[in-house]
């Protein structure tokens, strides 16, 4: 193996947070803000991109790739946590929103999966994290996650975070499954992703579940989230602007002033 080799403990349920113990002189890499804890003996580095042996050899190269990071709006930074001591130690990283954490093993998906750009937690090191162009002009103007998505590339563990719940979907070769756009995690480099017009004068103007649909075709596996952070988001914000509508317009009005509001 090219990565380093961790074991890691899920725990939690709805706000989970994973445990990553390394041995000594192993490096666990992850985004910023995503830390918690971490055992002494474990020493702590801002590195520009993500440590990899595809973002070395130069300055010039470490640059490109952890510029590449900006494109999918993360950091040029990431942050190394490495066992310096002796024994066992461990650091631990959590979710940023209710949700799951995803454990996947790149070595059984030929060293490549394609993610979400706001989906990766953290992973071992010698993962590259890199970026990944939608090559169908439609995909990229309409798939909900543009041109850009990441990819997750190695031979080691990786972690990626997902809102509510995580359901794993195994495509056979030809099967083909219609997605909302944001419900969409990850995929593993076999899937063939397009988009769809979801058709129909109905459904486009009063269906309130946009214009397309995200379709993806087997072979592969796929993950999907039941609550994206684009629409948690949204629903916080309806409900934090205007009239509470479990109250009625006048019991809303006096609960907000009351409130202070």
């Amino acid at each position: 193996m090219q990565n380093h080799e961790i074991d890691y403990f899920i725990k939690g349920e709805e706000m989970q947070m994973v445990e990553i113990e390394l041995d000594p002189n192993e490096t666990a890499i992850a985004e910023s803000g995503a830390f918690m804890y971490m055992d002494d003996g474990i020493v702590m580095e801002t590195i520009f991109g993500d440590g990899s042996k595809q973002n070395s050899g130069g300055f010039m190269n470490k640059l490109w790739g952890a510029g590449k990071r900006l494109l999918t709006g993360e950091s040029l930074f990431m942050t190394a946590f490495t066992h310096q001591g002796s024994g066992k130690a461990r650091v631990a990283f959590a979710s940023p929103y209710p949700g799951k954490i995803i454990p996947i093993d790149l070595s059984e998906y030929d060293g490549k999966i394609i993610c979400q750009k706001d989906s990766f937690l953290c992973a071992a090191k010698g993962v590259s994290v890199g970026i990944e162009f939608q090559r169908k002009l439609g995909t990229g103007l309409f798939g909900g996650e543009g041109f850009i998505m990441q990819k997750l590339e190695g031979d080691g563990l990786a972690f990626c975070h997902a809102g509510g719940y995580v359901m794993k979907r195994t495509l056979q070769p030809g099967e083909r499954l219609r997605i909302d756009t944001g419900c969409i995690v990850a995929y593993s480099q076999t899937i063939d992703y397009d988009i769809q017009f979801v058709g129909g004068i109905k459904n486009t103007i009063f269906g309130g579940e946009g214009l397309f649909f995200a379709t993806l075709t087997g072979p592969g596996e796929v993950w999907l989230q039941t609550l994206p952070i684009s629409r948690l988001a949204s629903r916080i914000l309806s409900y934090g602007s205007g009239a509470r509508k479990e109250e009625g317009s006048i019991l809303g009005g006096l609960g907000n002033l009351l409130d202070g509001d």
